[in-house]
């Protein structure tokens, strides 16, 4: 059974949708324990609304969280058993296998760095995000690709960039079931010549990896520029962490407006009334095939354990979700393909 430490602490609606997520799992056939780690009283407080198999859960209790508005080294040194730390320690002494955290980001990235061990051959870890594209994506038509890194690591050199494609290819074949994922860099241009020194070294490097004797997993196809983002035509785009969260931000931005004018349409106009609501079920099937709840946390890719962070916002669905990648990760050994695609590269 795979032990997955749940960081149920310091998330937007409390440990409540977390703990519920958990207990939703447990009544699952699926082989996983979780750990609820954090305050112990208000877990158990929150139990008591759910139905669980007590089998499947099991409570750790952690003192403190680390705040939204606290620097993470500043709380991770002054909050010494916080529930993120507590998790990471778990999974750092075998007692779990993942983590999963919706949480304070830069505590769990930097609560992943004290604990675990960087793989080889990866000099900086990368925060992976999905987003949702025109094009679909391996054997179950999922309408969104990956993109990394989208915060973790702000400058990127081509090192750096050159192993965030592998990770990225890596954790898209364990988690989307996509044979031979199409990697690219995110540039100015499609050509080689296009980008900054560091995607022109990366594009060099990769190409040449990628057209060797065919038996790596690694398919580069050159480099996308921002139009090709929402369309999806390649199922992984590299980029330095910088660039990837203010697209990664744009994108739920644009969303935002388009149901905003939307929802003013609605409200002005007969005519649009009745065309919106003529439309109200395609509407309805497009918000569920794009609905960031339904595949889970993105995963902090880099570390020799596997790390998930939720978003914040995460309901009871998405918490499940994010526990069910987890254990994924581990049942398909996600560190372990990094490793090898790493030293083939090598």
């Amino acid at each position: 059974m795979t032990s997955i430490a749940l960081d149920v602490m310091g998330s937007d609606g409390g440990p409540e949708p977390l703990v519920e997520g958990a207990a939703r799992l447990s009544r699952e056939d699926v082989d996983v324990q979780v750990l609820l780690v954090g305050d112990e009283a208000r877990i158990a407080e929150a139990l008591k609304k759910q139905k669980y198999d007590p089998s499947r859960l099991a409570v750790v209790h952690a003192r403190g969280q680390v705040p939204m508005n606290m620097k993470p080294a500043e709380a991770l040194d002054t909050i010494e058993d916080c529930s993120v730390l507590r998790a990471a320690r778990l999974v750092q002494d075998g007692d779990a296998q993942a983590i999963v955290s919706a949480g304070n980001t830069g505590g769990l990235i930097l609560a992943s760095a004290r604990t675990f061990q960087r793989l080889p051959g990866i000099s900086r870890c990368a925060l992976a995000a999905v987003y949702p594209t025109e094009l679909r994506h391996g054997p179950r038509d999922d309408p969104f690709a990956l993109m990394l890194d989208v915060g973790a690591t702000l400058n990127c050199t081509a090192e750096d960039l050159r192993g965030f494609a592998v990770m990225g290819s890596a954790y898209s074949r364990i988690i989307s079931d996509i044979g031979r994922p199409r990697v690219a860099l995110l540039s100015n241009g499609s050509e080689a010549s296009k980008g900054t020194p560091n995607i022109v070294e990366a594009h060099a490097a990769l190409a040449a990896f990628s057209a060797g004797d065919g038996s790596n997993a690694l398919d580069f196809a050159g480099n996308v520029e921002g139009l090709d983002i929402p369309r999806g035509t390649v199922d992984v785009v590299v980029c330095e962490g910088f660039v990837g969260n203010v697209v990664l931000k744009m994108l739920e931005g644009v969303s935002e407006v388009v149901s905003d004018l939307a929802r003013d349409a609605y409200a002005r106009r007969f005519l649009w009334r009745l065309g919106l609501t003529m439309l109200s079920q395609g509407i309805r099937q497009i918000r569920t095939k794009t609905d960031w709840k339904q595949y889970g946390g993105a995963p902090v890719l880099g570390f020799d354990q596997v790390v998930i962070k939720a978003h914040g916002r995460s309901n009871a669905r998405a918490i499940r979700n994010a526990l069910k990648v987890a254990a994924k990760a581990v049942d398909r050994d996600l560190s372990g393909e990094i490793k090898r695609t790493m030293a083939s590269f090598e």
